[in-house]
């Protein structure tokens, strides 16, 4: 399985939303879909599924804050012909960000945010041999200039990490108002998934937040409890298993274990499951389990 999946937290239409992106892109299928009652919001559903080849999770959870262009999706299409099919498909109801145009980076790229208010960057991969699909993280306002930190921590933190050769460029001192050096665009590998980091300096009304996260399926409770400490920086986003890094990025730290119970576990199960992990910060797996299992 995929060790970190991009998460995206919807109000309540995760599945329509999800029905919606797997019939438009290509060699996509829904994975497994679980209910988790009695939290805060009610009922609480989570899709899993793949889009090319990239695996996601969402869920519906009630309204919280706005999904927005600080983390975004990058799809790299082979053809002309592929780029411009899934922009007239996504642009539909869109907020255009950058209209679908040739650049110096692509033959063909635009930017949209789409109807349901997720973002994507839609691009001619020029021959590149990349991730079909790979989320995008902007650093803006107060985190701008930090994205080559950022990706230096990440990859620190998960063996097999690393710059993708070739997949740097920096600003000049002829493109204000960003400052030279910082990052216009890198890609890396993040435990076998490839991300895009950004910098940008301009007046953006948008920050990182937890509509958008990363969930790391962590091999145990030493693992957990390692990356915890490393990336957990905001005491007071720590709830049920998710927290807040010093760059503002949300993230979730769980399990396939954890994601099994709750795709295959009787509904009493997963409600005594549920109930062991609201008043959690960092999740303890095995109260999690033995809860699950009635103990």
């Amino acid at each position: 399985m995929q060790k970190i999946v991009p998460f995206i937290w919807f109000e309540d239409q995760a599945k329509e939303a999800v029905a919606w992106y797997v019939s438009l892109f290509p060699h996509s299928r829904i994975l497994s879909e679980a209910i988790l009652p009695g939290t805060p919001n009610g009922d609480t559903h989570i899709v899993t599924f793949t889009l090319m080849g990239t695996e996601f999770q969402c869920m519906s959870a009630g309204s919280y804050a706005e999904r927005n262009p600080s983390f975004s999706y990058m799809v790299a299409c082979s053809t002309e012909a592929e780029v411009e099919e899934l922009w007239s498909a996504l642009s539909i109801g869109a907020e255009i960000l950058m209209p679908l145009e040739e650049y110096p980076f692509s033959r063909r790229y635009g930017w949209l945010k789409d109807k349901y208010g997720v973002s994507w960057q839609i691009m001619h991969d020029g021959g590149m041999p990349v991730q079909r699909i790979a989320p995008c993280l902007l650093f803006v306002g107060n985190v701008c200039g930090r994205a080559e930190a950022a990706m230096t921590k990440y990859c620190s933190l998960f063996p097999g990490s690393a710059l993708l050769p070739g997949h740097i460029s920096r600003y000049g001192d002829d493109q204000p108002p960003n400052v030279a050096g910082t990052l216009d665009y890198a890609r890396f590998t993040l435990a076998g998934l490839e991300v895009v980091v950004m910098d940008s300096a301009l007046d953006h009304k948008f920050a990182f937040n937890e509509m958008q996260s990363l969930v790391v399926r962590c091999d145990d409770q030493a693992e957990l409890d390692f990356l915890w400490e490393k990336l957990s920086y905001v005491p007071a986003a720590e709830q049920c298993g998710w927290l807040k890094d010093e760059f503002g990025v949300s993230w979730q730290m769980s399990s396939e274990k954890m994601e099994e119970y709750m795709s295959c576990g009787t509904q009493e199960q997963v409600l005594r499951m549920v109930q062991a992990f609201l008043p959690m910060k960092k999740l303890d797996m095995k109260k999690i389990e033995e809860a699950y299992r009635g103990e």
